[in-house]
């Protein structure tokens, strides 16, 4: 199986490049993820210069601006030196499918970071090191370690990382207007999970050989800001009740009712996600429908990652 290529802040791979000399390892990204995802670390601090061990750096309210510091001695500003960084590694980050930054770093932290003000901190910055990367790739998929232990956030990053992976392997095999609608047709059930998708659908029903580009742009930009959005119980029992629609003609009686019970019992939060799914894929199995089986919503990731699981 290819891994995907996913950067990330080189100190929770266990590398020692922390202010302190240590390493802030995490054993779901390196045991679990670790086995899909082709991790490319990166310090910045590092990579600008400061040692290892070194003095401790924060962000600092100066004027309108917030600058990145030294603790200790404020006149040291490392804010240009950490966007610079982010710009000479931007050819990198554009193979990327997503990216995991450090939480609460004034390099690395995607949000919540403090922000020193007249000695008051406050927890409204973004590192600077991932607010220039953010910027530069509105596409890529970003996290924090510390929110991937949120069972929902985790599953909508590494749904997102997929999602971009198979768009990118999409381009590279030399995209065309059916290809961009079988890709589309293959995601819409998911992307119903997550909220309406009737503006892809308009966007595309005028794609053409003359405006490809144009309109896949437009499509994968919509699409990546559309799956950002957490998707939530009720959005998947619709999903989940317009999947049991293609088996009318062929459950029996008791088997509908069945489903229906365990779509239900989804609903009020009695069992997760994957047992209504388990059972729909129990009766497609005896009952294959081509549109179903082409599509990304029961199989959205490797099975043995387990997340739905949790849902």
């Amino acid at each position: 199986m290819q891994k995907i290529p996913v950067g990330i802040s080189s100190c929770l791979l266990g590398e020692n490049v922390r202010f302190d000399g240590g390493h802030k390892r995490d054993a779901y990204i390196t045991g679990t993820l670790n086995e899909y995802f082709d991790f490319k670390p990166f310090c910045p601090e590092v990579a600008i210069g400061l040692g290892i061990p070194r003095p401790t750096i924060q962000l600092m309210k100066v004027g309108d601006e917030t600058r990145c510091v030294g603790s200790k001695n404020n006149d040291l500003d490392y804010t240009e030196a950490l966007r610079a960084q982010a710009l000479q590694q931007q050819a990198e980050h554009a193979q990327l499918c997503g990216y995991i930054f450090k939480k609460n770093s004034p390099s690395c932290g995607m949000t919540r970071v403090k922000v020193y003000h007249r000695e008051t901190p406050r927890p409204i910055g973004v590192g600077v090191f991932a607010e220039t990367l953010m910027q530069n790739n509105p596409l890529l998929p970003v996290e924090e370690e510390g929110r991937l232990g949120d069972a929902k956030l985790r599953e909508n990053f590494i749904q997102r990382v997929y999602v971009l992976h198979r768009w990118k392997n999409l381009i590279a095999e030399g995209l065309t207007p059916a290809g961009l609608t079988r890709f589309h047709a293959r995601h819409k059930l998911m992307i119903m999970s997550h909220e309406d998708y009737r503006e892809l659908g308009q966007l595309l029903a005028e794609v053409n050989k003359t405006n490809l580009e144009t309109v896949a742009e437009q499509y994968i930009t919509i699409l990546m800001q559309l799956l950002k959005k957490v998707a939530n119980r009720g959005n998947h029992v619709n999903v989940l009740q317009h999947i049991q629609g293609y088996l009318k003609k062929e459950l029996s009686a008791d088997d509908k009712a069945e489903l229906c019970e365990i779509i239900e019992q989804y609903r009020r939060g009695e069992v997760p996600l994957i047992v209504p799914i388990t059972l729909l894929k129990h009766h497609f199995r005896k009952s294959p429908d081509p549109y179903i089986q082409e599509s990304y919503y029961m199989s959205p990731y490797p099975q043995e990652l387990q997340l739905i699981n949790q849902l």
